[in-house]
């Protein structure tokens, strides 16, 4: 009897350890989000059969066009201008590398959520 009460107070402990524990692992990946990078990535190759596609950096007037604020992979994330592709000749911007390659291989699942396609 008395074995089975110390089992009972084991098992509630690595229980309580292990939601914790989950808890902890689902905040930090949570406050961790989308991280950037130091610097831009290189400009594509304007000779590359894929630079329509090829997530590139631009400057002055071409920023000012956009209406999109939020990116569409990393719902509610703002925007970094200086991370976008094209896709059906308008520009769709994103919070950091990495959401282009997520846009790309659905593109139709986001662009409800682009102001530019609808």
């Amino acid at each position: 009897m008395k074995g089975e009460v110390i089992m009972d107070a084991k098992k509630k402990r690595l229980m309580t350890v292990l939601l914790v524990g989950g808890f902890l692992f689902v905040g930090l990946i949570t406050l961790n989000g989308c991280k950037k990078e130091e610097s831009p990535p290189a400009p594509a190759d304007t000779n590359d059969a894929n630079s329509e596609t090829a997530m590139t950096t631009e400057t002055g007037q071409e920023i000012a066009e956009t209406e999109q604020t939020t990116c569409p992979v990393m719902d509610g994330n703002p925007i970094d201008k200086a991370y976008f592709t094209e896709y059906q000749g308008k520009k769709v911007y994103f919070c950091c590398p990495g959401c282009d390659v997520k846009f790309k291989a659905n593109p139709e699942k986001y662009l409800a959520k682009l102001p530019q396609f609808n």
